[in-house]
């Protein structure tokens, strides 16, 4: 899959959490929010295990994402470009990346069609943090079907946790979420034969 140019348009702060370079063996991490304090939080409590890049702008993100990049912890409330808007050109130019959402919005009705992988809702705990990373980092070793499955079920499940079941049935894009993590259910019981059973266990869990 080919890789966006490295080019932003913003003028955001980005740099790495701690030396300035990258270790190779560990995955990477990306934080962006435009709360400094935030963001300079949750790469410290992702230092132990990640190498962690930072940026306080959704351009200073496009100018920082490059192929050494893992996951991405993405904010959605930010001036100037925001979290969707930087999601959406990152998923443009095509970057071999996952998405969480670490955000206070609360999970409108229309995040079933935004391409994201997880989505957090602020205040996260350390455990929960570290668990969805650790998660989206897995996803590589898998299937594509298995990543899809996963975001489609990490979107059903934030929606079933903030709507009533009432308001979900009527809306359209949720029962089209609903026929889609069925039809990657069954996809992925064909392409899961030969992988270890109980690994895909802990990535989904009951998902």
């Amino acid at each position: 899959m080919s890789r966006g140019d490295e080019e932003g348009d913003g003028n955001g702060a980005a740099g790495t959490a701690a030396s300035g370079t990258v270790d190779a063996d560990r995955p990477v991490v990306l934080v962006v929010d435009d709360e400094e304090m935030t963001t300079e939080a949750v790469a410290l409590w992702l230092g132990d295990g990640y190498e962690v890049l930072t940026a306080y702008s959704g351009e200073a993100a496009l100018e920082t994402l490059d192929d050494r990049v893992d996951v991405v912890l993405l904010d959605r409330h930010m001036p100037g470009l925001s979290g969707s808007e930087t999601l959406a050109r990152i998923r443009e130019r095509e970057f071999d990346v996952r998405v969480a959402m670490l955000t206070a919005v609360d999970p409108e009705l229309g995040v079933a069609e935004m391409p994201f992988d997880a989505y957090l809702l602020k205040p996260v705990d350390d455990d929960s943090l570290h668990e969805t990373v650790e998660r989206l980092c897995r996803l590589a070793d898998y299937d594509d079907t298995v990543g899809e499955l996963y975001a489609v079920a990490q979107k059903r499940a934030v929606l079933e946790s903030e709507h009533p079941p009432g308001i979900l049935e009527e809306n359209e894009e949720y029962r089209t979420l609903v026929e889609e993590h069925e039809r990657l259910q069954g996809e992925t019981r064909e392409v899961t034969g030969g992988m270890d059973w109980a690994g895909f266990e802990r990535l989904v869990g009951d998902l």
